[in-house]
């Protein structure tokens, strides 16, 4: 299936410049920001619970955000204890997540309330049955997430034969195989593994590998030791390939506790709002997170796009449940593309997409 081009977001995106697949009141606790470095699984997943009241603004005990190391919102609301803030009578629990497959597995598991994820994995986990709603746009995908090359390969041609690896069920998973389908290369061409982003660092240290599609700040670390990045998910935005990086919410948690998902979205708002006025102190928190320089935390976000909610209700974002366009229709190409390479069997229609954006908290 040829992929279909999409003008929604490319304004942004130019100007600015990531699964399941065949196989993303007041409780009396007092909160708790620590992130575990593994994903939570079927066996200790605990439902979140209150205290007794009759209350609609009751909130949960517990929140458990699965979250993943990416320069975006989420992760600057994290680093900054925002969260923690704002819910000061509810512990809040980040658990750490290298894909969005492994969220998808987590949110199948009934492990974590809310994730993030690419819009591809996000995508598949509806056509999937998985009971999630996309909340938030916690960025647009730009030049953080790009292919890159060793030494000597300068096109794309030249991966001809060649080792690729990337996170299977990914965007940048998605990205790749819809560029070698605009280039009219056939995947069998060359040799495309999963690896996880950690993964790929350690594999194109030792020479395992010849490129790969990956995201910031693995893909920084790539091109401090010689590679060359061919194309970036900028340029294929402008080719029609738009990919995002999204909240996601179980219908479970949102029916129950929609004042807390309000009130998670305020955060990832003040998070921009942080951004956007001190950049300076949101850049020195975020590399705390990601391990690596000021300098190269402040590159990599500028790869991405931020968006905050007012600009979300936008009928090109998440403010367009009942007609064509925005991002219902993108995770509706995205899935129908995923049909087309034999990943899954079948994608809902567009109304299943419409359906899926839970704009009430925006």
């Amino acid at each position: 299936m040829g992929v279909k081009r999409r003008e929604v977001l490319l304004g942004l995106v130019s100007a600015s410049l990531p699964i399941i697949l065949a196989s993303c009141g007041g409780a009396n606790t007092q909160a708790d920001s620590n992130a575990t470095t593994t994903p939570a699984t079927a066996t200790t997943a605990t439902t979140a619970t209150t205290t007794p009241s009759d209350s609609s603004s009751q909130l949960p005990e517990k929140i458990r955000i699965g979250y993943q190391a990416i320069p975006n919102p989420e992760l600057l609301a994290k680093a900054l204890d925002l969260t923690t803030e704002a819910f000061p009578n509810t512990k809040i629990e980040y658990i750490s997540f290298d894909s969005g497959r492994d969220v998808n597995t987590a949110l199948a598991a009934n492990a974590i309330d809310f994730g993030q994820l690419g819009s591809v994995p996000a995508s598949v986990g509806i056509a999937q049955g998985l009971k999630y709603q996309v909340y938030f746009i916690q960025d647009i995908i730009g030049a953080a997430e790009a292919l890159i090359a060793k030494e000597g390969i300068t096109d794309i041609a030249g991966l001809k034969g060649k080792k690729v690896a990337t996170p299977f069920g990914s965007t940048a998973h998605f990205s790749l195989e819809a560029l070698l389908q605009l280039e009219n290369i056939p995947q069998k061409d060359l040799q495309i593994i999963d690896l996880q982003p950690p993964d790929i660092v350690a594999a194109w240290t030792r020479g395992d590998i010849d490129g790969s599609y990956v995201w910031q700040p693995h893909l920084g670390k790539l091109e401090q030791t010689g590679g060359t990045i061919l194309i970036t998910s900028a340029d294929l935005a402008k080719k029609g390939i738009v990919t995002a990086d999204l909240g996601v919410v179980t219908q479970e948690f949102a029916t129950k506790y929609p004042d807390a998902v309000k009130k998670y979205v305020a955060v990832l708002n003040e998070a921009v709002r942080i951004y956007r006025e001190d950049p300076d102190k949101a850049i020195a928190a975020l590399a705390k997170e990601l391990n690596i320089t000021p300098e190269e935390t402040a590159s990599s976000v500028k790869q991405l796009l931020w968006l905050d909610s007012t600009e979300q209700k936008d009928p090109q974002y998440l403010g367009s449940t009942s007609q064509p366009g925005g991002l219902s229709q993108i995770l509706k190409d995205q899935a129908d593309f995923a049909v087309g390479q034999k990943k899954i069997t079948s994608a809902p229609d567009l109304t299943s997409y419409q359906q899926s954006l839970y704009i009430e908290s925006l």
